[in-house]
């Protein structure tokens, strides 16, 4: 068992690695990755399941003891992602499939990678966690309402569909993690060491699965959607960054909400783009999860070397 953990540590600290290599593999071999891409949803699922053992009573009580904070940090996510996302499909004039892509996994709550990425910066992982958790829980209200609001003008987009799917792939997984735990107890500590290895098998298989499923249009479109990633991802840290210093914030949150706001869960947006629109659709959510676990660590690094002021993580 302690060979597992190891592993698992192993293949949660090389993360990135893995879903570049296992991308590049599905764009080469995709008829080898096909097969992945009705486990899309399940594999989600099985992510989500695990975020709901990690949860703890401390990464709510942050909620309540400091909730302007939290708010700004929800907020941020719920605007600067999805209106940049709206922004640039417009000024570039992407496609429909592609651009409803886009908006997509920028109406995404953030992904659990943040609070990694936040603790390596030296930031406030209290404030992280609560964020990640209370956008997730907000998700399958707040995401469809999102895209219905600013994807409908390019294709049709269902407000009640998708508050269905992010009910069965994030809700109900993450109440039954919380369920396991709480009958559990100390007995699933044992499973939350493995999550890492877990976590980065189903991310990597969903990444493979969209590449595999969208060769051709990936082959024709790839560089046009890895800019627009690349620009949604950089000005969304860049701005969640400049939001924390607008609201005064002191340098260890300021970090927190950039890495939180430019960090999405970018599982959620590949399986409902497959579930709902096309393949072509979830390639923008796919390479986000390649290209942000790329920046999100060489942003950390350079946060890190920033350092913090002990005596302001306290505000």
């Amino acid at each position: 068992m302690r060979a597992l953990i190891a592993l698992s540590r192993f293949v949660g600290n090389t993360f990135a690695l893995w879903v570049l290599l296992f991308a590049v593999l599905a764009f080469f071999l995709p008829s080898g990755f096909l097969p992945l891409t009705a486990w899309i949803v399940p594999l989600l699922g099985l992510i989500m399941f695990g975020m709901g053992l990690t949860l703890k009573g401390e990464d709510f009580r942050e909620v309540a003891r400091r909730p302007l904070r939290v708010a700004i940090g929800v907020l941020a996510q719920f605007i600067i992602m999805p209106a940049l996302a709206w922004l640039l499909c417009k000024l570039l004039s992407l496609p429909a499939e592609i651009a409803v892509g886009v908006i997509l996994v920028g109406c995404c709550p953030g992904g659990t990678a943040s609070n990694v990425m936040t603790w390596f910066a030296r930031g406030d992982v209290a404030l992280s966690v609560s964020i990640t958790a209370v956008t997730t829980l907000l998700a399958p209200v707040v995401t469809p309402a999102l895209i219905w609001l600013l994807a409908s003008e390019w294709l049709p987009v269902s407000f009640s569909a998708m508050f269905l799917s992010i009910l069965k792939m994030v809700l109900l997984p993450i109440i039954l993690g919380l369920v396991v735990q709480r009958l559990l107890g100390e007995r699933v500590k044992l499973a939350v060491e493995v999550l890492p290895l877990i976590s980065v098998v189903s991310i990597v298989a969903i990444v493979a699965a969209v590449v595999a499923a969208s060769q051709a249009k990936i082959a024709e479109s790839g560089l046009l959607i890895m800019a627009v990633v690349i620009l949604h991802n950089g000005i969304g840290l860049g701005l969640g960054y400049l939001a924390g210093h607008l609201f005064g914030m002191p340098l260890a949150q300021r970090k927190t909400l950039s890495i939180e706001v430019g960090m999405q869960n970018s599982g959620l947006g590949a399986a409902l783009a497959s579930a709902h629109f096309s393949p072509l659709a979830a390639v923008p959510s796919a390479l986000f999860s390649v290209w942000h676990n790329l920046s999100g660590p060489l942003l950390a690094t350079v946060y890190r070397r920033m350092g913090q002021d002990p005596a302001e993580t306290s505000k």
